[in-house]
């Protein structure tokens, strides 16, 4: 039986390897989803801006939702939820996909030699370049509103590339498992939706009783949304310490997941 490393080494070198094939992969997941859609490329900026409408309305016009920066304006509520909402996005739309990831395409397991360990990179990109296009969007919404945006707002990177390790080592033991336990893309859902509501997209963590704010850190997202929001829209640097500590966290998390992934690869054929 082969035998696969699941070194730290190897889980850099396996993506480096397989570039060029992780690249034709994205690109097909990127054009796959707008394939034979009338308006095609145009859903990717039109589907941020629908739920950004509904999201608004209901929060900031129904429930009478405010931010604390002493303002009623449901532009700057918007544009504040909306970049919550992209740390989210990429988050769900990993997460949710990867139990399925192995068992959706069960040929290269069987039938041909492939790197298993590129499908939930693949997805990560995919998820990634959704969230440009939606940060292409609050971009513009904010030059059209606002100004010309933070320089800060070149500090997104280092913000977003730690997270993405981390989703990316919580997608290789989800699609893993995913192949063992059926019953885990259900589960996935139901968490996906709890964090949504347990992160502080829709509120600003000052909401919280300040008995319950501490429990709200222990949701990874929670230091992810906010620094986002200090870098978008408040022109605030980024802790740094903080972010050390994010890469830390995650480079662990992304290795951990991967060795998951590598020593439990032998029996997905057994179980497909």
């Amino acid at each position: 039986m082969q035998a696969y490393s699941a070194s730290p080494v190897e889980m850099i070198a396996s993506l480096w390897r397989n570039r060029d094939l992780i690249r034709a992969h994205t690109r097909r997941e990127i054009e796959g989803r707008y394939r034979g859609s009338i308006m095609g490329v145009v859903w990717m900026f039109l589907n941020p801006l629908l739920m950004l409408a509904v999201y608004t309305f209901v929060f900031s016009v129904v429930f009478k939702a405010r931010w604390d920066t002493g303002s009623d304006s449901k532009t700057e509520f918007a544009l504040l939820l909306f970049a919550g909402l992209m740390v989210f996005n990429l988050f769900s739309e990993c997460v949710t996909r990867a139990p399925g990831l192995v068992l959706s395409n069960p040929n290269y397991v069987k039938k041909v030699i492939f790197p298993l360990e590129t499908l939930p990179f693949v997805q990560l990109l995919a998820a990634l370049f959704h969230g440009l296009v939606s940060l292409l969007v609050w971009l513009l919404a904010y030059l059209i509103f606002f100004g010309i945006p933070h320089a800060t707002v070149l500090y997104v990177p280092l913000i977003v590339a730690p997270f993405g390790l981390f989703v990316l080592g919580i997608s290789w033991w989800l699609a893993s498992l995913g192949v063992y336990l059926r019953d885990v893309s259900q589960l996935v859902g139901i968490v996906t939706t709890i964090t949504l509501f347990l992160s502080p997209i829709f509120y600003p963590p000052s909401a919280l009783p300040e008995g319950y704010r501490a429990l709200l850190y222990f949701n990874p997202l929670t230091p992810v949304v906010e620094q986002m929001r200090d870098v978008l829209y408040f022109g605030l640097p980024p802790s740094f310490i903080l972010l050390a500590a994010s890469w830390g966290g995650a480079l662990l998390v992304a290795w951990l997941g991967f060795a998951w992934f590598q020593k439990t690869r032998r029996g997905f054929a057994d179980v497909l």
